[in-house]
């Protein structure tokens, strides 16, 4: 098996992608790319894809038919700078390796994320994890602002006080915000990446590590730009049913006039119909 050199890759090692106000994403190290896929691909299914568009193919035919085992050969290391609300929700993804910068051993920098004034919301009344769309008074966004900057300043102040008492660091840290930026090294292998990327870019997502991920999603095609198409295709651009929205679709295109059955009634119709409107999971 070959060793997998990727030039697009190459090219942007290192290159440092800006994420919110402070933020970055950067891809420091991968192993492999689309033809490891298919190399490893072919260990199972033998020789005989060969052109770029057999190869492709092969790709496309593993990822839809959720053929998980050669996408794990492909692994990438990013170097992330994100603000710890952000980190708290991203570790959750357990299918990774991970360092973080550490508050015991390093003086945490003055570095703090103040949302954007088109991203200063009140609380959705739909949605119990959410913000509404709708926009707020540029003299409310400000204020909200201001709150939240004087607040920071506050916390870091007290943070450098405690600190030039010579007070631990795993104390004086134990008072910043969670919108205090950290940063982490992580490792994750092409599959779960795929499916970090499939729940992360979903419009339920909150909007800020949506943002990241949609720069995850850019260096990755970097890498392997066949895969992502791929995963574009099936699970980023595409929904699923359940076994009762697959009878009730299936009754629909039959041109049945009959009433239904398939069992959706209320919420559950409701979300099926938003399926088929905006093609996003409900």
């Amino acid at each position: 098996m070959a060793h997998c050199v990727v030039p697009e890759a190459e090219a942007i090692l290192d290159k440092e992608y800006p994420v919110l106000d402070k933020g970055f994403i950067r891809l420091v190290d991968y192993l492999g790319g689309d033809e490891r896929v298919v190399q490893s691909a072919r260990v199972s299914y033998g020789e005989g894809t060969k052109s770029y568009r057999e190869d492709a193919g092969l790709i496309d035919y593993l990822l839809r038919h959720r053929h998980t085992s050669p996408f794990e050969q492909i692994a990438l290391t990013f170097h992330i700078k994100m603000p710890i609300f952000v980190a708290r929700q991203w570790i959750r993804h357990r299918t990774a390796k991970l360092n973080e910068i550490s508050g015991r051993y390093s003086v945490m920098k003055d570095d703090f994320y103040v949302p954007a004034p088109t991203d200063v919301a009140l609380q959705s009344t739909d949605n119990k994890q959410g913000r509404s769309e709708e926009a707020l008074d540029a003299g409310a966004v400000e204020k909200v602002r201001s709150s939240l900057s004087e607040g920071q300043k506050h916390a870091y102040g007290e943070y450098t006080a405690l600190i030039d008492q010579g007070i631990a660091r795993e104390l004086a840290r134990i008072n910043l915000p969670l919108s205090l930026y950290t940063e982490l090294y992580w490792q994750i292998d092409l599959h779960n990446l795929f499916h970090f990327l499939e729940l992360r870019l979903d419009v339920h997502a909150q909007k800020e590590i949506r943002l990241y991920a949609e720069v995850l999603l850019e260096i990755t095609k970097k890498v392997a730009p066949r895969c992502c198409e791929s995963f574009e295709r099936h699970f980023f651009g595409g929904v699923s049913f359940s076994k009762e929205e697959f009878a009730e679709l299936k009754r629909r295109l039959e041109g049945s006039s009959s009433a239904s059955g398939s069992g959706l009634t209320g919420k559950a119709l409701e979300r099926f119909e938003e399926k088929l409107r905006s093609g996003k999971q409900a």
